[in-house]
């Protein structure tokens, strides 16, 4: 097996898990088989129970695993499959120890940071090294390591140990480290001194990184290059200027044309791997995909806008894999997406009081984009300015999407304006859990007295009804198809004891569990596109493989449905029902793609 270290220095939150995807990906393009670990040290078992606020978003993997957003940048890049073993934390770490010092593994030893918690990380990470990820069920040539987090932090010093000697067992041409840095820029000079103290603080830990990325807003000026080469004892050519991108699918292009590929194969000796012709065959194909889909983002002019109606818009991350897939759909489209956030409180009649300013932009912003977008969350907070939205999108025909939370608001609302259900029934025992009935109801699996992984997760098949051949979304996901998967993370559903009701005025259910009970899909007839999903399309989607409720949204939104449900692309592109889509999606079919072009990425990298 072979290893990347990702490390970061001087500050947090500069891209490692950008540059990680980047490098996997570009060791995928050489034909060899990649998986990757996020480290985080914080003690949380897992992400689950962060507030998304603080923390971003929680990515779901198909095993339920509740994990850190890097993952989805693994998956979406790499276009793997990882399990919840792939995010290691603190706290998995001393729950593992914890547990083999009760069952007596130690035999009466004293449990030490030293060599006991450090023994746990290294054999944790060599034994998911070598688990299969991708279509081959083959053990991976190499894997990715992200370490979260600075390095010189108390809290992940046991991680740097434990990768000190993970390094010292490998061997040199099994083990490099790219550390990443970041130059600030003062009064116009580039400044090295904060990257010289973070080498020399990894150094001093055990660590030797053979690649400094440095994290910049422009260009490194040569000079700049030669004082880090100097005084952090790499050559210059080790030192690799990432600076800001209009996409960040561009870094790997970036990261290529400063030679990232011949340094790691270099320092680990990948000519030495015997290579199926397959696989190199296959890589040839994904890279030369990837650079049409990248290049020229930047001439798209058709603009796209849409009103993402959140409750959790102050943290950038916090809807991370919702935009990756609007912008996936837009993409495909050939549309430039606009996002605009609407801060869900902001919609509600109050506010109209107490910060007018803040209330009219808000509804001027919903009344006025091309589609209206409500994503999950927890809480009661902002739901009653979540409702009043998609009652806009309902009654203005203005296309709308709602996931697992969002599906639940349109239930509500639908409730509430065509079936006349009376407050408190019309709401959610999520939003009022005093005694009677509701329209959305908690699960019968869900156990309020310990919240940690007892949501429905992971992937689940949802099954169509008879008669949903007319619907939109069932006609993109292909009509042949009986059934999809899709990744699931909620603790409320629709109150079967509602449904009849609901349906008698229009709202149809054409997509349910394996019980016929359980609520999974909506869809209007006589509306352009107003769809609610229980599941989150968005953890599936992938760059050249859209998620299907988010490309009809999009398309929608653009006046372009039909022409996308027929196939027809304007770009001349693979229809996305098409089973050789998913060839070419999977590299198994050699196709030519027309250069796509995207202006949506434009958040700096």
């Amino acid at each position: 097996m072979k290893y990347v270290l990702v490390s970061g220095g001087v500050i947090s939150g500069v891209g490692k898990g950008i540059i990680a995807s980047s490098a996997g990906l570009l060791l995928k393009t050489m034909g060899l088989k990649v998986s990757s670990i996020k480290i985080d040290p914080y003690i949380n078992v897992d992400a689950g129970l962060m507030n998304p606020r603080e923390h971003g978003e929680v990515y779901v993997l198909d095993d339920g695993g509740e994990v850190d957003l890097d993952l989805g940048n693994y998956e979406r890049y790499l276009n793997i499959t990882l399990t919840r073993q792939n995010n290691i934390t603190l706290g998995k770490i001393y729950q593992a120890v914890i547990q083999k010092e009760r069952d007596g593994k130690y035999l009466g030893k004293t449990v030490q940071v030293v060599p006991h918690v450090t023994g746990e990380i290294e054999a944790w990470i060599e034994r998911v090294a070598k688990v299969p990820v991708d279509d081959t069920g083959e053990e991976p040539d190499v894997c990715i390591v992200e370490l979260g987090g600075t390095v010189g932090d108390i809290e992940s010093m046991a991680f740097v140990e434990a990768l000190t000697e993970l390094r010292r067992k490998c061997g040199k041409d099994d083990f490099m480290q790219i550390h990443v840095s970041y130059i600030p820029v003062v009064h116009g000079e580039q400044k090295t001194k904060p990257t010289q103290m973070a080498i020399k603080a990894v150094r001093s830990a055990g660590l030797i990184p053979d690649l400094i990325a440095c994290r910049c807003e422009k260009p490194l000026e040569a000079a700049t290059i030669d004082k880090i080469a100097r005084f952090c004892q790499v050559k210059n050519e080790s030192v690799l200027a990432v600076r800001d991108m209009p996409s960040t699918y561009q870094v790997p292009i970036l990261l290529h044309e400063q030679h990232l590929v011949q340094l790691m194969t270099s320092t680990l000796r990948l000519d030495t791997l015997n290579i199926s012709s397959e696989l190199q065959d296959k890589g040839i194909r994904i890279w030369d995909t990837w650079r049409r889909l990248t290049l020229g983002l930047e001439h798209i002019h058709e603009d796209i806008e849409i009103v993402l109606v959140g409750k959790y818009l102050d943290q950038p991350d916090a809807y991370c894999s919702v935009i990756k897939s609007l912008e996936h759909a837009s993409m495909y489209c050939r549309k430039k997406l606009r996002v605009k956030n609407v801060d869900a409180e902001h919609l509600e009649a109050h506010y109209n009081k107490t910060d007018p300013a803040s209330y009219h932009k808000a509804w001027h912003d919903v009344c006025t984009a091309s589609g209206i977008l409500i994503p999950g969350g927890f809480g009661s907070r902002g739901t009653e300015g979540m409702i009043a939205a998609a009652n806009w999108a309902r009654e203005n025909k203005t296309p709308y999407l709602g996931v697992c939370l969002g599906m639940q608001i349109a239930v509500i609302e639908f409730a509430r304006s065509a079936c006349n259900v009376p407050l408190p029934q019309a709401t959610s025992y999520e939003f009022d859990g005093s005694d009677g009935d509701r329209v959305i109801v908690d699960m019968p699996e869900h156990n309020p007295g310990q919240m940690g992984a007892t949501m429905r997760l992971g992937i689940k098949p949802t099954y169509w009804q008879p008669d949903s051949e007319w619907s939109k979304l069932r006609a993109l996901y292909g009509l042949s198809k009986d059934s999809v998967t899709e990744r699931h993370r909620h603790r409320y559903e629709v109150n079967p004891s509602y449904i009849g009701q609901l349906e008698e005025k229009g709202m149809t259910f054409i997509g349910k569990d394996s019980t016929g009970v359980r609520m999974e899909v909506i869809e209007l007839k006589d509306h352009p596109w107003f769809v609610g999903v229980q599941f989150h399309p968005e953890y599936l989607s992938r760059v050249l493989h859209p998620s299907k409720p988010y490309l009809g949204f999009i398309a929608a939104s653009a006046g372009m449905l039909d022409e996308v449900i027929r196939g027809g692309s304007p770009t001349g592109r693979l229809s996305p029902t098409s089973s050789l889509y998913d060839d070419f999606q999977n590299g198994s079919a050699s196709v030519k793609v027309n250069g796509l072009v995207n202006g949506a990425e434009k958040a700096a990298f």
